[in-house]
C-alpha cells in the first residue's frame, strides 16, 4: 500500500514540473510575440507618421507656392514685388516689400517668402469676413490700389526645431500678424527649395538667383526631409540632395520630393 501511495505521490510531482515548464515555454513565447508585435506596430506607426507629415508639408507649402503672384482680376493695376523670395539655409526676414533678407537657420533648412494678393475667395475668410494668412490670422491693407477687394499676403515657410520641445517642425509666419511664426507640420527637419528660371535648363539654389530674376521663377523643386522617432537602430536614408546617410541618432529619415508649376508666371511678370 505504501509503495503505491509513494509512486502516484512521484508521478505527480513529474506531472507537476512538466506542466510548469510547459507554461514557461508559452509564457516566454507569448512575450517573445508580444514584443515583437508591438515593435512591428511602432514600426509601422512611425513610418505612418513621417509618411503623413511628408506629404502634409508638400501639400501645405505646395499649394501656397501654386498661389505665387496671383493677384484677383479687380486689382489687376496693383504691382507687387517679386511672387518669391527664397534663402539657401536660412528663413526669409525683414519687411514683408522688396527687403527681404535671409537669417541662417542651424538647421540649415532653406526658407521662402511666398506673395500673393488674396480675398475671400483665395483664401479662407477670417471669422469677419477678411483675408487670411498661412494660420489663419486675418490680413488688412490701407492700400488703396487693390480695389474693393484684396489685400497683399506674405507667407513665410522654413523648418526649425521647436524651441520647447526640441522637435523639429515646418514653420509659417504670416503678415497677419508679422513676428509670430507658428509650427504647422512636426517631424519637418528640412526644406530644401530649387527654382527654375524661364528657359533655364537646371534648378538652381535660391543663393544662385539674383535678386531681379525672382520674378522669372517658373517652377519649383520642394522637398521635405522628416524625422521620425527613435527606433533603437541606425536606418540609412537617402536626403534631399540625394545623399545616402546612416542616422546615428536611431531615428528613421525619409525624404518627400515635389515639383510645383507656378501657376501665375504670366501675371506676375507682366
Amino acid at each position: 500500500m505504501m509503495s503505491r501511495l509513494h509512486r502516484a505521490c512521484g508521478h505527480t510531482l513529474v506531472e507537476f514540473v512538466i506542466a510548469v515548464a510547459l507554461g514557461l515555454v508559452v509564457t516566454a513565447g507569448t512575450v517573445s510575440l508580444y514584443t515583437t508585435q508591438r515593435a512591428a506596430f511602432e514600426h509601422a506607426s512611425n513610418g505612418l507618421r513621417i509618411r503623413e507629415a511628408g506629404w502634409t508639408a508638400l501639400t501645405v507649402v505646395g499649394q501656397q507656392l501654386q498661389m505665387a503672384g496671383f493677384v484677383p482680376a479687380d486689382a489687376s493695376q496693383y504691382r507687387a514685388p517679386a511672387p518669391l523670395f527664397g534663402c539657401s539655409g536660412g528663413h526669409p526676414a525683414g519687411t514683408d516689400d522688396s527687403r527681404l533678407t535671409c537669417e541662417t537657420l542651424p538647421g540649415k533648412s532653406d526658407g521662402v517668402a511666398v506673395r500673393y494678393v488674396g480675398d475671400s475667395v483665395s483664401t479662407w475668410p477670417s471669422s469677419t469676413g477678411q483675408t487670411t494668412d498661412c494660420l489663419g490670422q486675418a490680413v488688412t491693407s490701407s492700400s488703396a490700389a487693390l480695389g474693393e477687394r484684396g489685400v497683399p499676403v506674405v507667407n513665410r515657410f522654413y523648418a526649425k526645431a521647436s524651441g520647447s520641445t526640441g522637435e523639429p517642425e515646418l514653420y509659417c509666419e504670416g503678415n497677419g500678424k508679422t513676428g509670430s511664426a507658428q509650427p504647422l507640420v512636426e517631424g519637418v527637419e528640412r526644406l530644401r527649395i530649387r527654382y527654375w528660371l524661364a528657359g533655364a535648363v537646371n534648378s538652381i539654389d535660391a543663393s544662385a538667383v539674383m535678386s531681379d530674376q525672382w520674378a522669372s521663377v517658373v517652377a519649383v523643386d520642394l522637398c521635405v526631409l522628416v524625422r521620425g522617432a527613435p527606433q533603437g537602430q541606425r536606418s540609412r536614408y537617402a536626403d534631399c540632395d540625394g545623399v545616402t546617410s546612416i542616422a546615428s541618432d536611431l531615428r528613421p529619415r525619409q525624404a518627400f520630393w515635389r515639383r510645383i508649376a507656378l501657376r501665375n508666371y504670366v501675371e506676375a511678370i507682366s
